[in-house]
């Protein structure tokens, strides 16, 4: 088992954060807050798929307005999942005009970097804590690369070259996001907000820089922390990208919440991110969410599609309906399913599931057996194999077999 890094718990509404509860999955919408239909349906959508936490765009008056329409229709739909502002520099003006904004968000996030410079840096981020104070609402502190205190990066740059052996400038830069994460808590404190309101995250694209960084942050801090890679990109490079980073932080015990981030695709359904979190933190043995399928890459050994087939309609059919089987069979999540091809990989590799089948490779015995736990249950025929696996697997649920 993986130890998690020791971290404060932050209550999100009803939702837990930190290192003795699961590690969170969120996601954020890419609707208009303002058209508040579509808004509401994507965080259905998202919340579906298992999203504990929606961040929401509220940058201008009318998304503002909007906020409480949105809470009440979720509700209304039996949607209750908190809801989280990604305010812009606009942020004291919203929070001050429309308190009933303020009272429904479940979560505030910050960026430091965006509340003014100089004297005004404190002025204004200490107005931000005490609205947050004032709603009791827990906050995420988040540096981002690119609006990183060009003071502070100064300062740090020039101490590091009176250095007899100065760092790299990406490490002094990486150093700096660290501190001025941890300077933003310390002034927090300062200004009275409870330290257990306190989550935070550094926004960097790199994959290495977003490791180094977060491992820093983690050794210097029991504050719950946010785990994700920015601007990712999309498609199979956002998707390797952001388990490469995730998962070596996660393997480490760092995270208490995750998010991947990818660009969407017209095609691509907005929660497909949030299915990500899922395989990831399922992968690792983090979180069980639903029957993970194996199955073979095929080989020479393989002539038809038919087990590739079989794959993709047993993972699409568990999909489908999982909200259903989840809720009557409390083991069905932690079932395993293996779909194989030939004798090779057949017995060998499938034999942890607990229900699997294997298809005849080239010049093998044309049967199709399928085991449960471990023991030969039946043979099947080439013919509605889909349908009769299926109900095998419905009767290994209702634990019949």
């Amino acid at each position: 088992m993986i130890e998690r890094k020791k971290t404060l718990e932050v209550n999100v509404s009803w939702v837990k954060i930190g290192w003795n509860n699961p590690i969170v999955i969120q996601s954020m919408t890419n609707t208009p807050t303002a058209d508040v239909d579509a808004t509401v349906k994507q965080i259905q959508e998202l919340a579906n798929a298992w999203s504990e936490l929606v961040r929401i765009t509220v940058d201008n008056e009318q998304s503002a307005q909007a906020v409480p329409e949105i809470i009440k229709w979720l509700k209304q739909i039996w949607i209750d999942v908190p809801i989280i502002w990604d305010f812009h520099f606009n942020w004291h003006i919203l929070l001050e005009k429309f308190p009933e904004m303020a009272k429904w968000l479940a979560k505030y996030r910050v960026n430091p970097g965006n509340v003014g410079t100089g004297d005004k840096h404190d002025d204004n981020f200490q107005k931000f804590i005490q609205f947050a104070i004032k709603y009791a609402k827990p906050i995420r502190i988040w540096i981002n690369g690119w609006s990183l205190d060009k003071q502070l990066l100064k300062y740090n740059m020039e101490k590091n070259n009176k250095l007899p052996k100065p760092l790299s400038d990406k490490e002094v830069f990486i150093d700096s996001l660290v501190q001025s994460c941890l300077l933003s808590v310390q002034k927090a404190e300062e200004f009275w907000l409870p330290k257990n309101k306190i989550v935070l995250s550094i926004k960097i694209s790199d994959v290495q820089d977003v490791i180094q960084a977060t491992e820093k942050l983690s050794s210097k801090t029991d504050c719950p922390i946010h785990v994700w890679l920015t601007e990712a990109g999309g498609s199979t490079k956002g998707l390797i990208a952001s388990a490469a980073a995730l998962g070596i932080l996660l393997q480490e015990g760092i995270g208490d919440t995750i998010r991947i981030s990818i660009t969407p695709e017209p095609w691509i359904p907005r929660e497909l991110e949030v299915t990500a979190c899922k395989y990831l933190l399922q992968s690792m043995g983090f979180r069980d969410f639903q029957p993970m399928v194996t199955s073979c890459p095929g080989c020479g050994r393989t002539s038809s599609d038919k087990f590739q087939i079989l794959a993709k309609q047993v993972c699409d059919e568990i999909n489908l309906r999982m909200p259903m089987r989840k809720n009557k069979y409390k083991w069905f999540e932690k079932t395993k399913i293996a779909v194989m091809w030939c004798i090779v990989n057949g017995v060998g590799e499938a034999s942890n599931a607990d229900v699997w089948i294997f298809f005849p490779g080239n010049m093998e015995n044309p049967r199709i057996p399928v085991y449960v736990k471990g023991k030969m249950y039946k043979v099947l025929d080439s013919e509605n194999v889909f349908e009769n696996f299926m109900e095998i697997i419905e009767q290994y649920f209702k634990k019949e077999i």
